[in-house]
């Protein structure tokens, strides 16, 4: 029910009691007596209710339009601005053209993917085109930057992150975009070697901990990020799906539970933001946009997982786990907050994106209960699209962080709108949500949303 419809009930009831009674004219006070006080409208900050799936592809229409707008495909000379053409023999000073974001970063894996996602739930070709046209024309490029970057592997050049990766952030979300993309097969080229780049070096070189968990040694020696699950397993569950080895789902489901042992709080239903072998306190801070990328490698390993792999089970358990504990930490308005269970923490838009794809794909795979968790679903999303601007931007992002170990350096992270973390989320959450409507109905029950039976 909108508001207008909910005020007219209130204004027919106050209008109809008020009926003039013995020349009486003043209409009755509003109290209890005269007035159903419990269907008065709320002063929500965000937009309350189901949304329209219009309204929602006007979102992800508005973003589509400023990152096509801004990202473009060209090689040009650094020093000139001249457009290179002729690929044939390799020019020093060339640079992939610059635009508001960065071609082949982390970020921009989840913002391929979620062009996919956006096409295939508004059947709208153009969302994959985005991603099918950029991909491929990064994946031309591998020849003419080679041998610059073979020279120089730490070059501060265009395709090094994707010839050389020396970091999960550069190979884990592109090559899973670029999976995703290839099993789709509608691209001129083939990705298989830039995928193969990528998975040779999530399997074989980045560093591990002595049982294998993949780690880091900074900020100090031994350190698990919780970042990195999403930076490594999503690409090997979508390697076993391409392939049909079943090494590659062992692997992601044991980092799953391996990161999960160590990082998960139980009490809370969260994650801390980093774990370092060898201190035998850690300073939890749950970081909002880590357990974003924690709770989305689950979603995204259990889409392809086999149902008949032995750690599936309790991959399932531990997805469920987590979304019940960020369910208790959603604040009033529909977002979430930059540490979770700090509530004079800022609400941060990225992180909330991610969530809201996390449950609402959840709810549409029948891993979790959509009575308890469609309305949130929706309620995240309408916080959310309250942060795409008219441009298409996306506002209240988190830029990217490292670990702390103190409180204010999590409070006082800037937010831009050129943090490109926030876009792939939208796409993703905008997308699975229209998937949430097409497939659940919802009604406005006694002022609440709610899931209705009727469907």
């Amino acid at each position: 029910m909108r508001k207008s419809a909910t005020l007219s009930a209130v204004l027919l009831w106050s209008a109809t009691i008020a009926l003039p009674v013995l020349g009486q004219t003043k209409p009755a006070k509003v109290n209890d007596s005269t007035t159903p006080l419990h269907l008065l409208q709320p002063d929500y900050p965000v937009p309350y209710g189901q949304p329209k799936v219009a309204d929602v592809t006007a979102v992800l229409d508005r973003v589509y339009t400023y990152l096509d707008k801004v990202t473009p495909t060209q090689v040009i000379d650094k020093e000139t601005g001249k457009e290179i053409t002729d690929f044939a023999r390799f020019q020093p000073n060339a640079v992939i053209k610059p635009g508001d974001f960065r071609l082949t970063s982390y970020e921009w894996g989840v913002t391929y993917a979620g062009m996919l996602l956006a096409s295939e739930a508004t059947g709208d070709p153009r969302y994959a085109e985005y991603s099918n046209k950029r991909l491929a024309f990064l994946a031309g490029l591998r020849t003419y930057f080679q041998e610059q970057v073979t020279k120089d592997p730490h070059a501060n050049t265009s395709l090094r992150p994707m010839l050389a990766p020396h970091a999960l952030d550069d190979a884990g979300a592109m090559c899973a975009a670029m999976i995703r993309a290839s099993l789709i097969k509608k691209l001129p080229v083939d990705l298989r070697p830039q995928i193969d780049t990528y998975i040779n070096y999530i399997m074989t070189q980045e560093y591990r901990l002595a049982d294998g968990t993949l780690a880091r040694n900074r900020p100090q020696p031994n350190t698990l990020w919780l970042d990195d699950l999403f930076m490594s397993v999503p690409a090997l569950a979508q390697m076993g799906k391409l392939t049909g080895d079943k090494h590659y789902y062992d692997e992601a489901t044991k980092q799953v539970l391996q990161f999960s042992k160590r990082m998960f709080n139980k009490e809370k239903g969260l994650y801390m933001h980093g774990w370092v072998e060898g201190m035998a306190t850690h300073p939890e801070f749950h970081w909002a946009r880590a357990n974003g990328w924690a709770v989305m490698t689950m979603v995204e390993l259990l889409d392809v997982l086999p149902e008949s792999h032995a750690d599936r089970p309790a991959v399932l358990a531990q997805l469920n786990a987590h979304i019940r504990g960020l369910a208790a930490y959603q604040s009033g308005s529909g977002f979430w907050h930059q540490l979770l269970d700090r509530n004079d923490s800022y609400l941060e838009t990225s992180a909330t994106a991610i969530y809201v794809y996390a449950i609402a794909r959840s709810i549409n795979r029948g891993w979790i209960d959509p009575l308890a968790y469609a309305p949130m679903a929706l309620l995240g999303w309408n916080a959310v699209s309250t942060k795409v601007t008219q441009q298409g931007q996306v506002e209240g992002v988190c830029v990217g962080t490292g670990m702390g170990f103190d409180p204010a350096f999590y409070y006082h992270r800037p937010v831009n709108v050129y943090a490109a973390h926030g876009y792939g989320p939208v796409l993703l959450a905008g997308a699975e949500v229209i998937n949430l409507l097409n497939k659940k109905a919802f009604e406005i029950n006694d002022s609440s949303l709610q899931l209705t039976r009727k469907r």
